[in-house]
């Protein structure tokens, strides 16, 4: 991304009328930190090659809407602003921001909208984000997010990350440090950066790993990480993060997709454990990664609550992914797999229907991309997803709950065929077009889709998406 001069944003900001974004940058002015490149998320400022073979910051998060309003600045921040340009610290004040706007229409089922009734432009990503170093070892940044994606997501900007990085040891290319604050969390090969459309491989993530029913669950928490980049000439690098982490527990979706009929209490999050390690050939040809989260949260029952007829004591919920990584890139071409394995329980509700569930999901996909020119390149991609790896068909879980012959097994599972397409018109702006064929339900929100006896089993998807940054 380009980076922009103060003089440059303050014109570009006084463009821009509209009242919500005001607020934003509001934040941006008068908070105490910034905002920040995800190159910078990642705590080196090294680039990696993105899918056309250029070279592009690797970017851990999005922030703030990019249409900013005029703000009457303090003089202490035009003195600031002067400072930076006269002293020519570039580099140590940066500011990126992207916009996306996707369109999808859909044969049956709701994504992100009435997409089934015509279609829906209900996805829209918008970001500002923003990166200070007041010292060579210390990284202050922040972001703050709109993202309006149906019923989950309604476009009301929330911080993303904020947080303080600090290099304990740096010498060439190996460093030890550690962050602390609201963290991106480190899974797979794209939750760091899913936010920023130019950074993930098709509009919609793979959603047997990257569910965006729960995504504000899986995006970021407050927490507290280590983290170190080790090189060897002839080895290859090795990347690693693990932390101590608060997960963001009270949004809707979450609470929609863990919650069974009759449970109206709240979440409250407890400390929790998240880390992953990568191995890069000096090449950047191979890539290999092992991802784990230990998400504990307890549960506060509400007064004169009953599942299954029985009433309910305060309990807790326990979700325990392990996720294996590989990429092999060529010049041309790149073939990528994520495979996961979930451990879920209920325990200390003292009630049988809760108490007995304790289950182990599996998903995984296989995606192959190729590039034929610099500003185009396709893929295609098969992706499945079970909610109980010993009841892929969803039969039993019928059957228990007293749902046998009404059809609504799928809801168990989802199996996705996609193919696509992405055209880089300029450097800036990008269009992609997206066609997918979904056997299942596993992955729709509750929220857009609440009586599971409306949705259909066999479904199919198609999207488009203009995205534009700077």
């Amino acid at each position: 991304m380009k980076m922009l001069t103060c003089s440059q944003l303050s014109n570009f900001l006084t463009g821009f009328s509209d009242k919500i974004v005001k607020q934003f940058m509001l934040l941006l002015l008068f908070g105490s930190v910034s905002f920040c490149a995800s190159a910078e998320n990642q705590g080196t400022q090294k680039a990696i090659a993105n899918s056309q073979g250029t070279s592009l910051k690797w970017l851990p998060a999005s922030a703030l809407p990019s249409f900013i309003t005029e703000v009457k600045r303090p003089t202490w921040v035009n003195n600031a602003a002067d400072w930076y340009q006269k002293k020519s610290v570039q580099g140590d004040f940066q500011i990126h921001g992207f916009i996306g706007q996707s369109y999808i229409v859909t044969s049956h089922n709701d994504v992100f909208g009435n997409s089934d009734k015509g279609g829906s432009f209900g996805l829209t990503e918008a970001g500002l984000n923003a990166s200070f170093r007041p010292l060579p070892k210390l990284l202050v940044s922040a972001q703050v997010l709109s993202r309006r994606a149906g019923e989950g997501s309604s476009g009301t900007p929330r911080l993303d990350f904020a947080f303080l990085d600090y290099r304990l040891y740096s010498h060439e290319a190996n460093q030890f440090g550690i962050r602390a604050g609201r963290l991106k969390n480190p899974f797979g090969f794209y939750n760091d950066t899913r936010d920023v459309p130019f950074t993930r491989p098709s509009i919609l993530l793979p959603q047997s790993i990257y569910f965006d029913r729960t995504r504000n669950l899986g995006m970021s928490g407050d927490s507290v990480q280590v983290y170190s980049d080790l090189s060897h000439p002839k080895w290859g690098s090795f990347s690693t993060q693990f932390g101590i982490w608060w997960p963001i527990v009270h949004d809707r979706d979450t609470r929609t997709s863990v919650f069974l009929p009759g449970m109206g209490g709240n979440l409250t999050r407890e400390p929790s454990y998240i880390g992953r390690g990568i191995y890069e050939t000096n090449d950047k040809r191979i890539r290999l990664a092992v991802s784990g989260i230990w998400l504990n949260t307890d549960y506060v029952r509400r007064p004169g609550e009953s599942v299954g007829g029985q009433s309910v004591s305060d309990g807790s919920l326990e979700f325990s992914p392990v996720y294996f990584s590989a990429q092999y890139n060529a010049e041309r071409w790149s073939l990528t797999s994520e495979y996961a394995i979930r451990h879920f329980a209920y325990s200390n509700f003292n009630n049988k229907t809760l108490d007995g569930i304790h289950f182990y999901g599996e998903s995984y996909y296989v995606q192959g991309e190729y590039r034929f020119t610099p500003k185009w390149e396709g893929f295609v991609r098969y992706d499945a997803l079970f909610t109980d790896r010993s009841d892929k068909s969803g039969k039993q879980w019928a059957s228990e709950n007293g749902l046998s012959g009404r059809g609504l097994e799928h809801s168990r599972y989802a199996k996705d065929i996609t193919v696509g397409l992405r055209w880089n018109v300029t450097p800036e702006f990008m269009l992609r077009a997206e066609y997918h064929h979904v056997i299942g339900t596993g992955w729709l929100s509750r929220l857009d889709n609440p009586t599971l006896g409306d949705t259909h089993k066999e479904w199919d998807l198609f999207a488009i998406q203009g995205s534009y940054r700077f």
